[in-house]
């Protein structure tokens, strides 16, 4: 596999940001990846998947190389109706963001960081987890193959959910 994985905690704060920019800006226009950063970080929806993380109730996975370097994670995190992010359906459901360093996508680390994570949902007693994807990203297919269903499409995104 060339990976291994262990639980997101407050020291991968730094690595979820960068996943968090990884994952909104999937298409890499070319800018400087500070300048990426910051746009992706102005938006505040976006910007809640990862700000004061961790709170009481988030949980995550880190994948890392055999040099313990991270190369994916997968994390999620309850909002409010008042606070919600792009794929917010309820208050008792968390919402999931995933990122996976460039070189890594393809090699089978999404799939198994989304795999422990909703191991992680279930074993904390949730019931359903949702996200957020744009409608043209290719991660539509792995959310799609893990049993996601659309539940409401936006003009260039759609929300998906996956019962547990």
């Amino acid at each position: 596999m060339g990976f291994t994985l262990r639980a997101a905690d407050r020291d991968d704060t730094g690595f979820l940001t960068e996943m968090l920019v990884e994952a909104a800006d999937w298409r890499h226009d070319g800018s400087p990846a500070e300048e990426r950063a910051t746009r992706a970080l102005a938006d505040v929806k976006t910007a809640r998947y990862i700000s004061g993380w961790p709170r009481p109730g988030d949980f995550g996975v880190v994948a890392v190389d055999e040099n313990a370097r991270p190369i994916g994670a997968c994390w999620a995190r309850l909002f409010t109706p008042d606070e919600p992010a792009y794929g917010f359906t309820g208050a008792d459901v968390p919402e999931l963001a995933i990122g996976i360093v460039r070189e890594w996508r393809g090699k089978g680390v999404g799939r198994t960081v989304l795999r422990d994570l909703l191991d992680r949902a279930r074993a904390a007693g949730h019931t359903r987890i949702s996200l957020a994807v744009d409608t043209d990203n290719p991660a539509r297919r792995l959310y799609t193959g893990e049993g996601f269903v659309i539940t409401e499409t936006r003009p260039t995104a759609v929300t998906m959910v996956l019962g547990l």
